[in-house]
């Protein structure tokens, strides 16, 4: 299956901290010296400069706009899963919902000078940290208006509830963290939390062991399980070196009848690590709507049978957390996007020799039409990979193979990809009902075995593409698979036969999202 790129990214003005030579002589300036370059009195209430003349760090306002652009599927930027993504809080080690926007507002200053002087001072500060009580840490919360914040943060789509097969409502997108310090300053990140922007009710948090796992650094994902060997845990506690950025990825569940916050805010709290110390710090950033739009309630994609849900949402798979630069942005095109292999008695996907395409039950099942509406892109000629070897990583515009794309409604889109060539039955500008025969299953672009590749898209083209979510009218779960096995690893197995074991979830299902590693009769 295909790697992903998704969710085009809109930052807002964000002040640059940076730590000039000069600097290291202000950390003997004193409290009014200090506050005389910010113009300010030490003890004047609008001053940023605490009683021991230090600069305070807190809530920044900001105003981060979310788009819905993002881009592609890399296998070479595949990332491992492990089973249970979401976190339910509230808790130490728990979510449950949030995002963000951050505003204009955060500056350093109006002139070249002043905002020279205020890094200086700031990059002081931080060098004698540990000597102070710390930034923004007051017992009040932090001062109203500007204030400088260690950390940085934008998110990368509007978090959009959907109903799961749990019985939960989830929201899963991402948070892009920076450490605005020097490089030789480290932040300490201790926890989340998702709280609601009106009432500032923690919805859902992590720290520990369960922020050191939805934690990375953007260029360096974390290893996910591959078959039966179990990811190995991230590193704590979760430090972020200076001027780096990473991703937080985010799958919160709220429990039944539990209410989804329409703003949601976003609590980091850790502390800034030098050479002489720490200091603790509070900030709330991201302040961000979430989605009102339903997610789309579609037919299946496939013909009636039992079918085997793999790398969907919202754990360690490749699709919900591949992350990738596309024309100089940060995408999750795959977010929510879904493999399906065809399953046999006794829950066989394939049998007789793996290398061959006829061997796999879901080679040329006929793919169908989810929900009426008009083919906007056909793409046929790419030959099938030959399982199960990993293919080398194929031209962009080749990721997602011989495909099918149908527009269902305003700015919303049905992709249908990895079909055998030749097969697609379609052309652009067809007009299709639900049901009909878009092309038959197949092995090509960015895919090691037969599956299909299905999800929704906001572009008709997969790069950039945001991926919402989406639920099925109608299913039945009838059990689940414990190890990861996908598209990379299900044709290297001693035998084709998926470990099914009964489901918490086992029953009929209508206008759910199937989590990872379902097994569903449609």
């Amino acid at each position: 299956m295909p790697t992903l790129i998704r969710g085009r990214v809109h930052y807002g003005r964000t002040a640059t901290l940076g730590l000039a030579l000069p600097a290291v002589a202000w950390a003997a300036t004193t409290k009014p010296q200090v506050a005389n370059v910010l113009g300010g009195s030490a003890r004047d209430p609008g001053s940023p400069v605490d009683e021991a003349g230090r600069v305070q760090f807190g809530r920044g306002s900001g105003a981060l706009g979310s788009q819905r652009r993002v881009a592609g599927l890399h296998k070479g930027m595949r990332l491992g899963a492990g089973r249970a993504g979401a976190l339910h809080g509230p808790g130490p080690d728990h979510w449950k919902s949030t995002m963000a926007e951050r505003d204009p507002r955060n500056r350093t200053g109006r002139s070249p000078l002043r905002r020279g002087l205020v890094t200086a001072v700031l990059a002081a500060c931080m060098l004698t940290a540990s000597t102070a009580p710390g930034y923004g840490t007051d017992a009040s919360g932090p001062g109203a208006g500007p204030q400088f914040t260690p950390l940085t943060a934008a998110v990368m789509t509007e978090p959009t509830p959907f109903p799961a097969t749990d019985g939960r409502t989830h929201l899963s997108y991402e948070l892009l963290t920076t450490n605005a310090l020097p490089s030789s300053t480290r932040v300490r990140l201790d926890r989340v939390e998702v709280r609601d922007a009106r009432t500032h009710r923690v919805v859902g948090s992590l720290s520990g062991q369960a922020l050191a796992d939805a934690a990375n650094p953007v260029g360096d994902p974390l290893p996910g399980a591959d078959g039966y060997t179990p990811a190995p845990p991230g590193p704590t506690p979760t430090v972020i070196p200076g001027s780096q950025q990473w991703v937080i990825w985010l799958d919160l569940a709220l429990d039944r009848g539990q209410r989804v916050p329409k703003v949601l805010e976003h609590r980091l709290s850790g502390a800034v690590v030098t050479a002489s110390g720490s200091s603790p710090f509070e900030e709330t950033v991201q302040v961000t709507p979430t989605g009102r739009t339903a997610p789309m309630n579609l037919d299946a994609p496939v013909r009636p049978g039992t079918w085997y849900s793999s790398e969907s949402c919202c754990g360690n798979t490749h699709h919900r957390r591949g992350l990738g630069p596309i024309n100089g942005r940060f995408y999750v095109p795959q977010r929510f996007a879904i493999d399906w292999y065809r399953v046999g008695e006794r829950g066989r996907t394939w049998e007789g020799d793996p290398t061959r395409l006829t061997s796999y039950l879901s080679y040329r099942q006929p793919v169908v039409a989810a929900a009426g509406g008009r083919v906007v892109e056909v793409q046929d000629g790419i030959p099938d990979n030959t399982p199960p070897v990993t293919p080398p990583v194929p031209p962009i515009e080749e990721t997602v193979g011989n495909h099918v794309t149908v527009e269902v409604a305003p700015g919303r889109y049905l992709l249908y990809a990895h079909l055998k060539p030749g097969s697609p039955k379609v052309r652009e500008g067809d007009h299709v009902e639900p049901g009909r025969v878009l092309g038959l299953i197949g092995n090509s672009g960015n895919s090691t075995t037969p599956h299909l590749h299905f999800q929704v898209m906001t572009t008709a083209e997969f790069f950039p593409t945001d991926s919402p979510p989406f639920t099925f009218r109608e299913f039945r779960v009838v059990g689940q698979v414990e190890p990861r096995l996908w598209d990379d690893n299900l044709g290297t197995q001693p035998t084709g036969v998926l470990p099914i074991t009964p489901s918490p979830h086992d029953g009929p299902h209508r206008a759910r999202y199937p989590l990872d590693r379902e097994v569903l009769e449609f």
